[in-house]
């Protein structure tokens, strides 16, 4: 093969080959060898940025959908107006209620819960919600108190007697020890009564501050027994973040942990005629009632 063959062979990449690549096939008329822009960009031009108030619409209504999600499924925040449950929660405490808890598991005695009003505890006035369009928006999303809502510690679960004697609290049978929460009442009750077993599905509630709670031993005259059904409850209450001074976990007290508690709920034999929900029951002066409302 002679030398002028050689140089008539056509290597890959130069102009007589149709696969030459796109920097040398493709070049500008004036020879610059820029390449132009990709058929995408020529065919489909690029979109300006959205106007600043659209982007400022946008990011609204994502943290607003955000926060409807957080509060329905995770968290949310309540103020506390009265003082039935102090000192635990005092007046004007923010406090926040998690709702994780209850998903896997049941509620428990010592617990601090949030639930709905059930038979119509906060009367029609203290339970009215917002009037207006705007405020039923922003309480929908918990921006803003809705009212209908309590907040007590659960004495009794299902299957639980309640009862007082001596100025002591027992369930079960079994006294409890409550001088780290009932600290403002010289007793942590009044009279001697006993409730009948707590029905399936409902709770027994109290507040910490007992002579200025009105909670389900007022309402035992009231639809329900005073037994607050446990589908009612909003979540538990595990933390004060306002004021600074308050802010502290809300945990469950030591005396709930006793297993005496359980051993003896499965003697409870209840034999009281029927439609009588407490014996003995001495007749609470049925104070203004309080809300505990969104923040």
């Amino acid at each position: 093969m002679t030398d002028g063959a050689e140089g008539e062979r056509i290597s890959p990449g130069t102009d007589g080959d149709r696969g030459g690549t796109s920097s040398d096939a493709h070049t500008d008329s004036d020879g610059s060898g820029a390449a132009p822009p990709s058929a995408s960009r020529r065919g489909r031009p690029e979109k300006p940025p959205l106007p600043a108030w659209q982007e400022t619409i946008l990011l609204v209504g994502m943290a607003l959908i955000l926060a409807l999600i957080i509060k329905t499924f995770f968290l949310q925040a309540f103020y506390i107006p009265s003082g039935s449950m102090r000192d635990t929660l005092k007046r004007d405490d923010r406090i926040l209620v998690q709702k994780v808890a209850y998903w896997f598991g049941d509620i428990s005695r010592g617990d601090v819960v949030v639930f709905d009003d059930p038979a119509d505890w906060l009367g029609e006035e203290d339970g009215q919600s917002p009037s207006n369009p705007v405020t039923r928006s922003l309480a929908a999303i918990g921006l803003y108190p809705a009212g209908g809502h309590l907040v007590k510690r659960v004495i009794g679960i299902a299957g639980d007697s309640v009862s007082c004697r001596g100025g002591v609290v027992s369930v079960n049978g079994e006294p409890l020890d409550e001088d780290a929460y009932v600290t403002l009442p010289p007793q942590a009750c009044q009279g001697t009564w006993t409730t009948p077993p707590v029905p399936a599905g409902h709770i027994w509630v109290m507040g910490d501050n007992r002579e200025q709670s009105v909670d389900s031993r007022a309402h035992v005259g009231d639809p329900g027994g005073g037994f607050i059904p446990a589908s009612d409850v909003v979540g538990k209450v595990f933390v004060v973040i306002w004021p600074v001074e308050d802010w502290s976990f809300i945990t469950r007290p030591g005396a709930f942990d006793d297993p005496q508690l359980d051993q003896a709920a499965g003697l409870i034999l209840w034999t009281a005629p029927g439609g009588l929900a407490l014996v003995a029951l001495p007749a609470l002066r049925r104070r203004r009632k309080k809300r505990i409302s969104h923040r």
